[in-house]
């Protein structure tokens, strides 16, 4: 890949017609064979709530060119220490947490995909410590997962608990060859601030994925539109230096920007792009 690649979380938007679309498509992966004139990479976000359909990677890998590429999430049933709570407060443990055989029936739905995938990410939501004990219980849990992940797979990990970004955490990714996902997040520290403590110990690929804050709120000042800025962020500077530095570090990175960080991912991207551009 080049040093660094900037895309979106998802692309199915019939509101980006006249941003990125010239007309609205009956399906995603008619979306992505225009998407992908404009953009070179693309983070899959619907493969988190299923398992992947092997049409559909099809369909995503003929809609691009070779040199594409991907971010794809891993689905949560493989994520969640617990069922989805449907309205109980008993928390009911999910027995696919962590499964090598789910996952390894994942990566059988995905293995035509994965010569253009640079992040298999498994996305933990925020786990309070009826659900996780603590940072070493996750780490053993994640060792044990580890074991049975096939070398040459670029297992990417995106934490929800600010608790768990230290030291040792990081140095438990290096030592396990795991990509860190930086999280632009409501109740997150910023992801400048978490690399400038511990960038030291990050090498390789970096994913910054920019979520945004308060997804009600953006919502309903969008009205679900994402064609304009709603919300811009005042420190996307430090977040573009953040990333000139992981490049000029010998690492390389890959932006994933969701609607929900600014109100139109298309439009933030080209920030990105102006002030990057000469960064590879």
């Amino acid at each position: 890949m080049d040093n660094f690649r900037i895309g979106t979380c998802s692309w199915n938007y019939e509101s980006w017609v006249g941003l990125i679309y010239s007309e609205p498509s009956r399906t995603a992966a008619g979306y992505l064979f225009d998407y992908a004139k404009r953009f070179r990479c693309a983070e899959v976000d619907s493969f988190f709530y299923r398992l992947p359909e092997s049409g559909d990677v099809f369909d995503y890998l003929g809609a691009v060119d070779e040199d594409f590429r991907f971010t794809i999430k891993v689905t949560e049933d493989i994520t969640l220490t617990h069922q989805r709570n449907r309205g109980s407060k008993q928390l009911v443990p999910n027995s696919f947490f962590l499964s090598a055989e789910l996952f390894s029936a994942y990566l059988d739905r995905i293995e035509p995909m994965l010569p253009r995938v640079d992040a298999v990410m498994l996305e933990f939501e925020y786990l309070n410590k009826d659900k996780m004990k603590d940072l070493g219980a996750f780490m053993k849990a994640l060792e044990g997962f580890t074991k049975s992940v096939p070398k040459g797979v670029p297992l990417a990990i995106e934490t929800r608990n600010k608790n768990y970004l230290t030291k040792e955490y990081f140095q438990f990714l290096r030592e396990k060859k795991i990509i860190h996902v930086f999280s632009e997040k409501l109740y997150l520290p910023h992801v400048y601030e978490v690399y400038e403590t511990f960038g030291d110990l990050l090498s390789g690929l970096s994913v910054i994925r920019l979520l945004g804050g308060d997804r009600k709120e953006i919502e309903a000042k969008t009205g679900e539109k994402w064609n304009s800025i709603v919300d811009e962020k005042p420190d996307k500077a430090r977040i573009a230096e953040m990333t000139k530095t992981i490049i000029y570090r010998g690492g390389k990175a890959v932006i994933n920007i969701n609607n929900h960080y600014e109100g139109s991912a298309p439009l933030t991207a080209e920030y990105f792009e102006r002030e990057l551009g000469s960064a590879g």
